[in-house]
C-alpha cells in the first residue's frame, strides 16, 4: 500500500494532471456547443472525484447537478418514477441487463464517445450488452471479505467465517440484496444467479440462522470501511474498492475474495431513456474515459479502472495488490450477476425474510 509521502506526492501529481487537462483540451466558446447545459448525474456515493466534475465543466462549459444512491434497487426504483429526471446513471451489469431489457435506456452514438477505445478488451462487447451499445465501463472490482488481522485466529479464506460462532458480534454485512443472498448461495456452491427456489431457501435459512445467532453487528454499505479503520469488527462483507480505502488507513486490515467465488463487477455510465441531453450525456461518458480523468477517479475512489492506459501504468506494488487488481485464479471463480427480474418476487421475499430475522 502506498505510504503516506506517497499519497501526498499523488496528490500533487493529481491536480497537475487535472490542470494539464484543463488548459490542453479546453475548447473555446464557439466550439462548446452544449454550454449552459445543466446534467444530472445519478451515482453512486463518494464515487467520483469532484475535482473531474470542476473539470468537465471547465473544459465544457457544460455543468453537472450530482446526486446519489446506495444500491441499484434504489436506482431502479427512481428511474420508475420519473426517467427524465436523470441523464446519466451508473447501474451495475445485472441492472444494466434489466434495464436494456424494459427498454429503459437510450442506445449510444459511440461516434460521440471515441474513448471507449481505450477500454480494457475483457471488459468491452460484454454479455450484458453486446456491442456497448447502452453502456460504457466506468469503474470494476470484486465482493470479498475485509478482515482485522488481529482480531482472527487464521487467514480468511471461506465465506463461512462469517458464520463461525467464534466471532460472534463481529461481522458486518452488506445491505444489499444481492450481494447478501449471492453470499449466501455461493457458501453452499450455489450460483449467484440461480433461480431455484429450494437453493434460495437454503440461503435464507442459512442467513436467518446467522442473524439469531448473533453473528451481524449491523448492515451497512457505506459505512462499512470507516467502521473497519476504527476497530469495530473482525469481519466485513464489501466492495474492493471500499476495502483498498480501508486498509490504507489501517494497516491491521486485510482483503480476501472467498474461496467458493464470488461477484465480479462492472459499473457502467448509461443514459435514460427520456433525457432531453443526449449529447451532453455522451460527451461527459467520452470525458470519463479520458486516461487522464479515469486516473484521477481511481485514485481517489480506490476501485479498479477499466481503461488501459491506467492499468498500464499501475506501479509494482499497485498491479501485485489482490483489491486494485485481481489476479486471474480470482477472476475465473468469479461471476457477473445476471438481471433475475423474473424471479425478483421470489428473491425479495427471501431478502425481507433476513432483513426481519431476529
Amino acid at each position: 500500500m502506498k505510504k503516506t509521502v506517497v499519497i501526498a506526492l499523488a496528490a500533487v501529481l493529481i491536480v497537475a494532471i487535472g490542470v494539464g487537462v484543463y488548459f490542453a483540451t479546453r475548447k473555446p466558446v464557439e466550439d462548446r456547443p452544449a454550454a449552459d447545459t445543466e446534467l444530472t448525474v445519478y451515482n453512486w456515493f463518494d464515487y467520483i472525484d469532484p475535482e473531474v466534475l470542476n473539470l468537465f465543466t471547465e473544459q465544457t462549459g457544460i455543468k453537472v447537478n450530482y446526486v446519489n444512491f446506495t444500491q441499484n434497487e434504489d436506482m431502479y426504483a427512481k428511474l420508475e418514477a420519473g426517467a427524465g429526471t436523470y441523464d446519466v446513471v451508473f447501474p451495475s451489469e445485472y441492472m444494466i441487463e434489466r434495464l436494456i431489457k424494459e427498454e429503459r435506456l437510450e442506445e449510444l452514438n459511440l461516434e460521440n464517445i471515441p474513448n471507449l477505445a481505450n477500454v480494457l478488451d475483457n471488459l468491452r462487447d460484454p454479455s450484458y450488452d453486446p456491442g456497448n451499445a447502452h453502456s460504457v465501463p466506468y469503474m470494476w472490482g470484486t465482493l470479498g471479505i475485509l478482515y482485522n488481522t488481529e482480531k482472527v485466529s487464521e487467514p480468511i479464506t471461506s465465506w463461512r467465517c462469517l458464520f463461525d460462532e467464534q466471532y460472534k458480534g463481529q461481522v458486518f454485512m452488506m445491505n444489499s440484496l444481492r450481494d447478501t443472498i449471492g453470499l449466501g448461495l455461493k457458501t453452499l456452491g450455489y450460483s449467484m444467479n440461480t433461480r431455484s427456489a429450494d437453493e434460495l431457501r437454503e440461503a435464507c435459512d442459512l442467513l436467518v440462522k446467522q442473524k439469531q445467532d448473533g453473528m451481524v453487528a449491523g448492515n451497512f454499505v457505506d459505512e462499512t470501511k470507516d467502521k473497519m479503520v476504527a476497530g469495530e469488527a473482525a469481519l466485513a462483507v464489501i466492495y474492493s474498492g471500499d476495502a483498498l480505502y480501508a486498509m490504507e488507513k489501517n494497516d491491521k486490515l486485510a482483503y480476501a475474495v472467498p474461496e467458493e467465488g464470488s461477484n465480479i463487477w462492472v459499473d457502467g455510465m448509461c443514459i435514460p431513456k427520456g433525457t432531453q441531453h443526449k449529447e451532453a450525456a455522451e460527451t461527459f461518458i467520452n470525458f470519463m474515459c479520458q486516461p487522464e480523468i479515469a486516473q484521477m477517479n481511481m485514485d481517489y475512489i480506490y476501485y479498479s479502472s477499466p481503461i488501459k492506459q491506467v492499468v498500464e501504468n499501475l506501479d509494482e506494488e499497485q498491479a501485485a495488490n489482490g483489491a486494485l487488481n485481481p489476479p486471474q485464479d480470482v477472476i475465473a471463480r468469479c461471476e457477473y450477476y445476471n438481471d433475475i427480474s423474473d424471479a425478483m418476487d421470489l428473491y425479495e421475499g427471501i431478502w425481507m425474510e433476513i432483513r426481519m430475522a431476529r
